[in-house]
């Protein structure tokens, strides 16, 4: 893709955080997986970095190789036209260089956005001055190829067992402000679920908030919408969904003979085949 095609697709993110309703991502995981999200009506295409590993025989967390994200991404945009954003986990790289030349390579192979996390070392979130230098390195990194790449800045605050939810509500929003300092877009706290800190949050920042809704209990789109979610990702759900679903087709073929859970709203041959025509 060329580097006008990808500043152009890179304005259409940004624009649809504005939009009346928030940008719902349902998260893919290879090719398949979004060329059908897309053909179902889904604006942008985000990947799930937990679903590509699992998906690809890896533990989350990293473990996926680099050059197998970017193989991944490559087939994704052979067959979408919409927008791309990656879920970059802490950039793949130890240095703020390495994820500066990690994120140049995805705006040079044609995505427009991505993930990127502060995560946790031995119980506690990485240092901010590190994670602040691989947001600024990923924005440099954009500059330099003239595309306006959407960077939605996570932290894990939530995930941190030992601290009082108050404590991480606090925390959190320390670290996003930081980050908006760093040149994130958008703010992105998995975990924040209470319809009182999400407006909270979202009032307490300026720029588009993200709420992760891939697991029960969530609050529906529309009241997330109304506290201030500009955003609402399901993560590696879909593919949580689709494995348990798989483990059911294979369990009533194996014990009972059955193939009623698999033919039940399955696609047809033909159906495929015209989405990769």
């Amino acid at each position: 893709m060329s580097i006008p095609d990808t500043a152009a697709r890179a304005e259409q993110l940004h624009r649809l955080h504005l939009g009346e309703r928030p940008l719902v991502l349902v998260n893919a995981w290879d090719a398949g997986s979004a060329r059908v999200l897309e053909a179902a009506g889904c604006p942008v295409i985000a990947t799930s970095s937990a679903a590509m590993a699992w998906s690809l025989g890896y533990q989350d967390g990293e473990s996926l190789p680099a050059e197998d994200l970017f193989d991944t991404c490559v087939r994704i945009l052979r067959v979408i036209r919409v927008p791309l954003t990656v879920d970059f986990e802490r950039g793949f790289a130890s240095s703020a260089d390495a994820v500066a030349g990690h994120a140049q390579r995805l705006i040079e192979l044609g995505a427009v956005g991505i993930n990127i996390e502060d995560g946790q070392e031995a119980g506690a979130l990485v240092a901010l001055d590190h994670a602040c230098e691989r947001i600024a390195a990923a924005r440099r990194a954009a500059q330099r190829c003239g595309v306006r790449l959407f960077i939605n800045a996570r932290t894990d605050a939530y995930f941190l067992a030992a601290e009082p939810p108050g404590g991480r509500f606090e925390t959190a929003l320390a670290r996003a402000r930081q980050f908006i300092e760093a040149g994130a877009d958008g703010i992105f706290v998995p975990g924040m679920d209470r319809i009182e800190d999400v407006g909270r949050f979202a009032r307490a920042i300026d720029r588009p908030f993200n709420v992760y809704a891939g697991y029960p209990g969530v609050p529906p789109v529309d009241a997330l919408a109304t506290a201030g979610a500009r955003r609402v990702s399901l993560g590696c759900g879909p593919l949580q969904s689709a494995f348990g679903l798989l483990g059911r087709v294979a369990d009533e073929a194996l014990h009972r003979g059955r193939t009623e859970a698999m033919c039940a709203g399955m696609m047809s041959a033909s159906q495929l085949n015209k989405l990769f025509a």
